[in-house]
This record gives structure tokens, C-alpha cells and sequence, in this order.
């Protein structure tokens, strides 16, 4: 068993690096045939993660879309749905959102041990609440991810989830779909927040692969060399 899951970050974003803008409704940067390509990937994965603001912000189900790639993962003795990850600061989730209450596969919380007993109380059986340490740690998370058998974590978001784990240095595999317009509104969230990023210009990453969907671009970058 690997130390930690191979992690998959997978985002879209505005030609100016934005990933939704500053309107309470949620912008839509993808088109259909991408949705359905991002449906393929998460079938190859056995986890998905995102973040705390990113449940409380978007209610996702987090759930694939494709009965005829839900089947294929059961027939392969996998679960039709991904575990569901998320990591929060403050505890701060609720049980009613659509993360906890769709899909049959285990729902995961890593929170800091400063907040995992309320965490836990919060959500009670709805979610598994995993201590990960004061401060929570990636390391901590990564480790229970491999050790509960999880070979492939896809990362979705939102900025500040991708930042840690880019700077962490714990990305293998970017892809990355770039959307053909500006958003250009500072307040907006971006791709990224500031940081340490180990990919420099010294140390760039490897542009594998690059792919037309319609007006999109997707960018496939491997960050991690010789884990893909």
C-alpha cells in the first residue's frame, strides 16, 4: 500500500484564472461534454474531495452521473459512488447538505483535533469525523486516505483547497480546463491563492496532454513524474 493516494486536482477556470465570480449563483465555466468527461475521471478515482467552503458555498452530491459508469464500477466490486471527502477548520458543516445526505458511499470529515468531538457531534452518523491533527494535516489525511484503501483522490476545489495541496507538493496529475472568457472581478475566487509553490519556473511541470472540447481547452499536467 502507497504511503498516500495518487491525487488528481481537476478544476476549471476563466482565461484570467478565476473559478466562479461573485454572484450568489454558481457560475458554470464547463459545457456538457466536459461535465461528461470529468464523470469519466471520477469513475477512475475512489475518492473525491473538497473543501468545507466549497460544500457549505456549491451543495454538491459529489455523485457520478453515468448509471452506465455506476454499473461498470459495481461490476469491477467497487462502490457505484466515490467516498466523499472534506476537510473543515471549524466544524462548521450541515448534516443536511447534500455531501452528507445523497449517495451510499462513506462520507469522510478530517478536521483539527481542536474541533473534531463538536464536528463529530455535529454530524453524528451522517459522516465519519477523523481527528488530523492541531493543525490539520495533510499528511494525516493522505495516510487514512491510502490505509481505508484509496488509491486515486480526485481533488475539485475550491481555491484554497487546491493551494494547500499544490504547495504541499502532494499533486501528481493536473488537468486543467480553461474556459473561453474573462470574469475580471477581483473579489471573484481564483484558481489559486498566494503561496510556495514547488512548481517554478526551475522546476515546471510536464505538459502531457492537450485537448479540444469544443471552445474549451484542457490542459493535462503531470506534476508528480514517475506516479502516473
Amino acid at each position: 500500500m502507497s504511503e498516500r493516494p495518487y491525487v488528481l486536482l481537476s478544476c476549471a477556470m476563466s482565461v484570467d484564472g478565476y473559478i466562479d465570480d461573485a454572484t450568489p449563483e454558481r457560475l458554470r465555466l464547463s459545457s456538457p461534454a466536459d461535465f461528461d468527461r470529468v464523470d469519466g475521471v471520477r469513475a477512475s478515482c475512489d475518492a473525491i474531495l473538497v473543501g468545507a467552503n466549497t460544500v457549505r458555498r456549491d451543495d454538491p452530491k459529489l455523485l457520478l452521473r453515468s448509471e452506465t459508469r455506476r454499473a461498470a464500477r459495481v461490476a469491477r466490486g467497487l462502490p457505484a459512488d466515490l467516498t466523499k471527502v472534506t476537510m473543515t477548520w471549524s466544524g462548521d458543516l450541515d448534516p443536511g447538505s447534500r455531501f452528507f445526505t445523497t449517495g451510499d458511499a462513506p462520507k469522510l470529515v478530517y478536521a483539527p483535533t481542536s474541533a473534531a468531538a463538536a464536528t463529530a457531534a455535529r454530524l453524528g452518523d451522517r459522516a465519519e469525523v477523523i481527528d488530523a491533527g492541531d493543525p490539520l494535516g495533510l499528511p494525516v489525511l493522505l495516510a487514512d486516505l491510502a490505509a481505508r484503501g484509496v488509491r486515486r483522490l480526485m481533488v475539485e476545489g475550491g481555491g484554497g483547497i487546491h493551494t494547500r495541496f499544490l504547495t504541499a507538493g502532494v499533486v501528481d496529475e493536473l488537468q486543467l480546463v480553461i474556459a473561453p472568457f474573462f470574469i475580471g472581478d477581483p473579489s471573484a475566487p481564483r484558481f489559486v491563492k498566494s503561496g510556495v509553490f514547488p512548481q517554478t519556473p526551475a522546476e515546471p511541470m510536464r505538459l502531457e496532454e492537450i485537448t479540444r472540447i469544443g471552445n474549451l481547452a484542457l490542459l493535462r499536467y503531470l506534476a508528480g513524474g514517475s506516479r502516473a
